[in-house]
């Protein structure tokens, strides 16, 4: 299974990942992204393409 990561160092905060998830389990925390909702990722890549900082990695768990 795969999981979402965001660097929280790299983040910029523009929140693109968010408004580009189609399965909506991207939310804000504490005014950041984060990867909540892990059961319903489609493990597309849409936020890893979008993101223009490179914050965001997919990784085995």
């Amino acid at each position: 299974m795969l999981e979402i990561k965001i660097d929280r160092k790299k983040c910029n905060n523009c929140l693109e990942c968010i408004e580009v998830c189609p399965a909506g389990v991207l939310e804000l925390v504490d005014g950041r992204p984060f990867h909540i909702y892990t059961e319903h990722c489609k493990e597309c890549g849409t936020c890893l393409n979008m993101c223009p900082e490179d914050a965001i990695s997919i990784v085995k768990r």
